[in-house]
This record gives C-alpha cells, structure tokens and sequence, in this order.
C-alpha cells in the first residue's frame, strides 16, 4: 500500500511542479519533457534492462536446472543446512532453496554481478512459494534481502574492472577495505535482522560458522596484502572465474554421472529464466516511467 501512494505520488508531483514551472517560469515545454521521458524510461527498461536480463537469466537458470537435476543444489543444501537453519527456521530442512541461496552468495562473494542477479531472483520466487501469506514478506526473504543487499564480497571483480576502464592509478586498491566493510555490514545485518526476529544466534552452529568465515576473511586478507598491486588484480580474476566455471562442469559431470539429458535441463531451465525475466517487466517499467516523469518535471532540481 505504501508502494502505491508513493508511485501515484510521482506523477501528482510532477504535474503539480510542472504546472507552476509553466505559469510562473514560463517553461512551456515542460509537458513535453514529462512525457517523452516517460516513454523513453518505458522503452529503457525493456530494451536496455530486460531484454539483456532475459538472456543472463536464461543462461544461469540453465546452468541451475542441471545443478538440481544432478543433485548438486541439494548437496549443497545439505552442507549449509544446520547454518541455515538458524538463520531462515521458516525454510523446510533440506529444501532446494538454501542451494539456490548459497548459489547467489557465492556469486556475490565472487563480484559476478550478472551471475548473481538471476540466481538472486530464482532463490527469492522460491521463498516466495514457501512464503503463506503472498502479501507480506516473510521472514525468510527479509533475512534473504538483508544478506544479498549487505553481501561479504570477497573478489570485488566488478568494481576493479570498472576502476581499471575508468583509469584508476591503482584499480585494486580497494579490495582489502571492500572485503572488510561488506564483513562488517553483513555481520551487522545477520545481527540486527536476527534480533528483530528474535532467533537464537547464540548457539555452537552459529558461532562455529562465523568463527569459520572470520578465519577465511583473515587469511585471505592476509594472503592478498602480501601481494602488489598487478598480481592480485591477475589472481582475482583467474581466481572468481574459475570458481564458477568450475562449478557450472561439476554441475555437467554431476548430470552425466547421474545418466540424466543436461542440454535438455539446461533448455528447460533456461525457458524458466525467461518466464522470470517477463514477470519482472510491468514492475520495472512502472516505477522507472514514475520516476522519469518526476525528474523530467524538474521537481528533483527543486530538492538541490
């Protein structure tokens, strides 16, 4: 509901801005701003950010249909299962969702955005499937929230090739303050969450698991500051990407072994990936022509 007032809000105060910048600004073009950046913003979000979406989407839906089918993501599940089962006791033990979300957190650590954003969406309709009251978010998918938004990133993939494109003297730089600030939001989050849904987080499992990723992040931030600027920038990257092709051949291995057809699951879970992607579509364009319309009235100007 709250959602619905603030999306009719953008337009009433758009109209009402751009009324007064006509009448006592004089800027007669005003309208026409509104509304053509409010068929730009509809055509952006589907040409610019969907459609590329849908076929990242289909892509690692693939590669996850094989995963499941061959038993992966429920092993996967199994092994963080007593972790998970403190942070989200809504989801059933063993259930294919807590390898859907290790899926999206290992991407996350990784940098790999692109990888992320799909699983990230497919773990979070799974919860959604779980959720008994589809209007409200349950408590599963606000620690889920939480954790993908605050994500421990270990290899800041994205953002070091984005310094290096943009000229960074030193695109690495920040790599050890990235690994240590998203500990520290992550743990925060985890934290706070868990005490506002009154989990017992005091418990051996818990602890033994943090304990467990406060020595990876030690040893890694001790690993990677012995190394110079250029070697690390090499060995992060061979480093993430080989993780996860890794992974999508030990998913492929696994269906063979398991006698099953994996180009088929691939094409089955890559239909399902552009079914997500369209769901997706109204709610994007929605709120981009909401916000579009609102900054081309100049209202956002006011606020500067």
């Amino acid at each position: 509901m709250v959602l619905n007032y603030i999306w009719v809000g953008f337009f009433i105060v758009a109209f009402v801005v751009a009324i007064v910048q006509s009448l006592f600004f004089g800027d007669s073009g005003v309208f026409e701003r509104i509304m053509t950046s409010s068929f730009e913003m509809a055509e952006f979000a589907v040409m610019d950010i969907c459609l590329p979406l849908v076929g990242v989407m289909s892509l690692w839906m693939g590669f996850m249909k094989i995963g499941e089918r061959a038993g992966a993501v429920n092993f996967l599940s199994r092994i963080v299962g007593p972790f998970f089962e403190k942070l989200f006791p809504e989801i059933p033990k063993n259930h294919h969702v807590n390898g859907e979300l290790v899926m999206n957190f290992s991407a996350n650590m990784l940098g790999l955005d692109n990888a992320a954003t799909p699983m990230g969406l497919k773990a979070m309709q799974s919860l959604q499937e779980l959720n008994p009251n589809k209007e409200t978010a349950s408590n599963a998918q606000i620690m889920f929230l939480a954790l993908n938004t605050s994500s421990i990133t270990i290899i800041p993939l994205s953002v070091i090739a984005q310094r290096s494109i943009l000229g960074a003297a030193n695109p690495t730089d920040v790599f050890i303050p990235i690994l240590i600030a998203t500990f520290v939001s992550t743990l925060t989050a985890i934290l706070y969450v868990g005490i506002r849904q009154k989990l017992n987080l005091w418990n051996k499992t818990f602890l033994s698991w943090i304990g467990a990723i406060v020595a990876v992040i030690a040893g890694l931030v001790f690993w990677f500051s012995s190394m110079d600027k250029e070697t690390m920038n090499q060995v992060s990257g061979v480093l993430s990407n080989s993780l996860l092709l890794g992974i999508i051949v030990a998913f492929m291995l696994g269906g063979l072994y398991k006698k099953i057809n994996v180009y088929e699951a691939f094409i089955d879970g890559a239909k399902g990936g552009f079914e997500t992607s369209v769901k997706i579509i109204p709610y994007l364009v929605g709120m981009l022509v909401g916000i579009g319309v609102l900054r081309a009235s100049g209202a956002m100007d006011l606020l500067t």
